[in-house]
């Protein structure tokens, strides 16, 4: 059913990390550890949640079950706070259908990456602006660009400010590619009032440069929102030195998932804290060397993350 779409006051700002989908060993989803990983997030300090994103192994998932985890999330949260629906998709329609589906189960927001298929099956510029003319055009939540590099299309400052320029709700940017913070700034300058949120991603790893050039929120791995909320929350206080003691303690851990452990990290992390029962990732992802998983959960130990201790 239908759930009353969060209020919460725009701009949206702050740590909006990317849940996992929970999976048993089996492989099937695992809807009641979804509510828990869910819970963990929002108590860890999450100020927001995305979901079906490509850190929640969205490319695993049937239609079916996507829907299936969209609704038992959205339901679940229940407004405490907003939730961004992931709705990538090569066809224009399918995208659009997904956001508007999206956005009646109460979404506050979808995040897209730009139509890609394979290593280099493309669409030109004009098709990427086509593409968001029709997702646009279908939705009237705010719709996020997910700039990665796994999309491999090129998105110039010049095509996103365009895109913010022309099209009212497309006013969020995820920008996760090689020099984020001088794009992030290049992107504030050109598109101005229309860049609400200009944000940061690929777990944080850039975050206080990132925030330096002038990102608003931050969309990590599910593992530690508590520790992101230590880095932005003095930041945007105004204390700066607080902000860069806290980054360079959380850093080892945001590179260890970065560069060793990937989108497994967070279920690792959740499974020995007891949020949830399997940390099971869909074949043919492999599990983590159990000397990578005792490398991460010994560096979340050392830092006290919530995760290793919430559901004990």
């Amino acid at each position: 059913m239908p759930v009353t779409p969060h209020k919460a006051q725009r701009p949206y700002r702050g740590v909006f990390p990317v849940a996992p989908t929970i999976f048993d060993e089996r492989g099937e989803l695992d809807l009641e550890g979804q509510r828990r990983c869910i819970d963990f997030m929002i108590d860890a300090g999450s100020n927001g949640i995305c979901i079906l994103a490509n850190f929640s192994e969205q490319f695993v998932l049937t239609d079916a079950e996507r829907e299936t985890v969209m609704h038992a999330v959205l339901e679940h949260v229940a407004g405490r706070v907003p939730v961004i629906v992931t709705t990538t998709h090569f066809s224009s329609a399918v995208c659009a259908a997904r956001s508007k589906q999206a956005e009646a189960a109460g979404a506050a927001m979808v995040m897209v990456m730009p139509p890609y298929h394979g290593a280099t099956f493309r669409v030109p510029e004009k098709g990427i602006v086509e593409f968001f003319k029709v997702l646009s055009g279908a939705i009237n939540i705010p719709v996020m660009i997910q700039d990665a590099p796994v999309a491999g299309t090129p998105l110039s400052v010049e095509l996103l400010a365009r895109l913010a320029r022309e099209f009212s709700n497309i006013r969020y940017f995820k920008i996760e590619v090689p020099g984020a913070a001088s794009k992030l700034r290049s992107l504030i300058e050109a598109g101005g009032k229309d860049i609400e949120g200009p944000w940061d991603g690929e777990e944080a790893i850039t975050l206080l440069a990132d925030l330096d050039a002038g990102a608003t929120g931050a969309m990590t791995g599910g593992g530690y929102p508590d520790g992101i909320r230590q880095i932005i929350d003095p930041y945007f206080a105004g204390k700066r030195e607080e902000a860069k003691a806290a980054y360079e303690r959380w850093l080892p851990l945001i590179n260890y998932e970065n560069r060793q452990c990937g989108l497994i990290a967070c279920k690792a992390m959740m499974q020995a804290g007891g949020v949830i029962k399997s940390d099971a990732v869909r074949h043919p992802l492999q599990p983590l060397h159990p000397a990578t998983r005792a490398g991460l959960l010994e560096l979340a130990k050392e830092r006290d993350a919530l995760a290793l201790r919430w559901g004990k």
